[in-house]
């Protein structure tokens, strides 16, 4: 088995929306803001290539939607995901399997190209695989989150017939993949995958929402995106205790200055143990 981080740009977003009913004085410290309260986070994806397949988790946000909408986002050092493939060695053609944590727009949009007009795939020979339960919320979406499931993204890859559905039995299904199992939780968003991958005798996770910066450690630091924040609660301490005790490495989605981590208690609670690139663990 092989792992690549993939880097597909930055963007903006809310400093205070990303860490709910935390004051800004507290966060600040770990998570900067401007002078608008605007704070910059990574969209990194994860390719893993075990045996025949390649498994590409998450795209990114893609750059098909109009200047409007990126106004809101302002990304910056963007990279299509045929762009970030290509800088590790790889073509969209060679990926064999997409796992989508979830629908939201900086996870999925980068799966769809639109080419002047005409939406395709974005890697084309790929088994897309989403969460059975998720699908329905996102194509039948609550206000709340209605704003971050869009059609351009979503409906595609249901019309290619190349989209196939993970069955949730309880919290923790194993061997999705070879040495690869998923986790879902529900506080974010409903039922989003959490990848867990078995890899050179360490469990590594890709934490998508779940904990999207080592500044949300903290239990009570919880996202306002999140669309049931103490479900959210509950699962961050169960999952960071299991991750202490297993000694997991965290590989961060959305944490603009560090890519992994691991984890210690303290008597404070699960904190910080070191941060590192990813290229520097194995």
């Amino acid at each position: 088995m092989q792992i690549y981080s993939l880097h597909t740009g930055y963007f903006i977003l809310d400093g205070g929306a990303m860490f709910g009913v935390v004051p800004k004085s507290i966060w600040n410290k770990t998570n900067p803001a401007d002078e608008n309260n605007l704070c910059t986070w990574a969209l990194r994806c994860m390719l893993v290539v075990s045996g025949a397949r390649k498994i590409l988790i998450d795209t990114g946000m893609g750059n098909k939607q109009d200047a409007k909408f990126f106004s809101h986002y302002q990304p910056t050092e963007t990279k299509t995901i045929a762009e970030a493939l290509a800088e590790q060695g790889f073509k969209p053609e060679d990926i064999t399997d997409v796992l989508l944590t979830h629908l939201h727009f900086d996870h999925v949009g980068g799966a769809v190209n639109d080419n002047n007009g005409n939406l395709q795939l974005a890697l084309p020979n790929a088994t897309y695989w989403v969460s059975a339960p998720h699908w329905e919320t996102a194509t039948n979406p609550n206000r709340r989150e209605k704003a971050s499931f869009l059609k351009e993204n979503i409906m595609p890859l249901m019309e290619s017939g190349q989209l196939k559905f993970i069955d949730r039995n309880g919290d923790f299904t194993k061997n999705v993949f070879n040495n690869f199992d998923v986790l879902f939780v529900d506080g974010h968003t409903e039922s989003m995958m959490i990848p867990h991958i078995q890899y050179k005798e360490k469990t590594l996770v890709f934490m998508a929402d779940l904990l999207p910066s080592v500044g949300h450690l903290p239990l009570p630091y919880v996202m306002g995106y999140d669309t049931r924040p103490l479900i959210t609660l509950s699962e961050k301490e169960k999952f960071l205790n299991t991750a202490v005790k297993n000694d997991f490495v965290l590989f961060l989605e959305h944490d603009y200055h560090n890519e992994c981590c691991t984890l210690q208690q303290t008597e404070r609670g699960v904190r910080l143990n070191e941060t590192f690139h990813f290229s520097e663990l194995f």
